[in-house]
């Protein structure tokens, strides 16, 4: 049976797959400068990455039960690491907006974005480490 519980781990996925495939397009557009199209990828990717994340945040805040005990430290570091996530990709989907606005994609400023988007695929891949062994060890029964 469907419960609001389920909604969190439905959506969890999203943000890892995004700004990870997100940054490997950022890294190719490095080694293959001419073609732009690497670049806006990456670009789009964070965008949307950096709003499935605030979706994904707020499900997990919102529709998930608090735990007890060793489950509940878990959890707590899996939102600690869930939050910087979140706060990284939003800094960096602005500021990558404020660079195209402002027409500074090509100073030294876009490897500040580049940086903080290195920054949030390694939160991601710690956040989900964390989830998983949330939902593996703690959660599920066989």
């Amino acid at each position: 049976m469907f419960t609001s519980d389920h909604i969190h781990p439905m959506v969890a996925h999203f943000p890892v797959a995004l700004i990870i495939v997100g940054f490997l397009f950022e890294i190719f557009s490095l080694f293959f400068k001419k073609e732009a199209c690497l670049s806006k990828t990456g670009f789009y990717l964070l965008e949307i990455g950096a709003l499935s994340v605030v979706v994904t945040y707020l499900s997990g805040v919102i529709f998930t039960e608090e735990l007890t005990g060793p489950a509940h430290e878990v959890m707590e570091t899996h939102e600690l690491f869930a939050l910087l996530t979140m706060i990284t990709m939003v800094v960096n989907a602005l500021f990558r907006l404020w660079l195209i606005y402002k027409k500074k994609e090509e100073t030294n400023l876009k490897w500040f974005a580049f940086s903080l988007y290195a920054i949030s695929t390694v939160l991601v891949g710690i956040t989900g480490f964390f989830g998983g062994t949330l939902a593996y060890n703690y959660l599920m029964t066989v």
